[in-house]
């Protein structure tokens, strides 16, 4: 059976308290879960999502338009429905898309079971002090766009469930895989020896990424805006940059990414 429909008229109903204050609670953490919202987010989370769906909350009239999300909900999982005032007193604003749903994380895993679970021709994504969530869901949609196997994310990097990262992911947040590791230093060491090739994109790298012949298993590294990666780390590995005018300093990481991944994508070979 699809999603259990439970109607809530009361906005301390306390089955609605992990939707509460969400602003507020997305810089706090939600002890193990996270929030998606849209109807395009939570088709992924629905349909192809590595996590599981706690329940949704819903304003009565955007039901009839979610029927598809209902049918593909989890047996039994409770999609509580509500008025728009309801809703916007749980949540703490105005909701305009008036479509939740409630995520469970579960358990993290390691950097070298994940690496271990990769195939000979494999494509990483490293994100080394990128906190933007705008720009950590962008390359998130990018990665999902040219088939990356996993997205690494150092110690400092912002969090992909966080909320409007999942958004600006469409999704992809939640299809991706990923794994929290430590240094970034650490990070090349444990991919290199793993046989990656390790690439750090940044406007003054030696080579162009068009004259980069790739590797079977190759790891693309994005720093953060403006300060980029450490120099100490691009002295470790291969730096590759994108061609572009002189009269220009830099394109936005999120827009790099695409092009980057783009080049290293398997597809790309026969891609018209």
């Amino acid at each position: 059976m699809p999603a259990q429909i439970i109607p809530v008229d009361d906005p301390a109903d306390p089955r609605l308290a992990a939707y509460r204050d969400i602003r507020e609670r997305d810089l706090v953490g939600r002890q193990g879960r996270f929030i998606a919202e849209g109807k395009v987010v939570l088709n992924v989370l629905l349909r192809q999502s590595r996590f599981e769906t706690e329940s949704l909350l819903l304003l009565e009239n955007r039901l009839a338009g979610v029927a598809g999300l209902i049918e593909a909900a989890p047996d039994g999982v409770p999609a509580y429905v509500c008025p728009a005032a309801v809703l916007d007193a749980v949540a703490g604003f105005h909701v305009h898309r008036g479509i939740l749903g409630l995520g469970r994380r579960g358990p993290a895993r390691d950097l070298d079971t994940a690496l271990g679970a990769l195939g000979d021709n494999a494509l990483v994504v490293v994100l080394a002090g990128l906190a933007n969530h705008d720009n950590i869901g962008a390359i998130f949609r990018n990665a999902a766009a040219f088939e990356a196997d996993l997205i690494v994310l150092d110690e400092t990097a912002g969090d992909p469930l966080y909320r409007k990262a999942i958004r600006v992911s469409v999704g992809a947040a939640l299809k991706v895989p990923f794994v929290r590791a430590g240094a970034v230093e650490e990070i090349v060491d444990r991919l290199s020896g793993n046989g990656f090739d390790c690439l750090a994109l940044s406007p003054s790298g030696g080579t162009a990424i068009g004259a980069y012949r790739p590797n079977r298993r190759r790891a693309l590294f994005f720093g953060s805006e403006g300060p980029g990666l450490p120099e100490p780390v691009m002295r470790s590995m291969r730096t590759v940059r994108i061609p572009m005018s002189d009269s220009f300093d830099s394109l936005n990481v999120a827009a790099a990414s695409a092009i980057a991944l783009h080049r290293l994508w398997h597809g790309a070979g026969s891609a018209d």
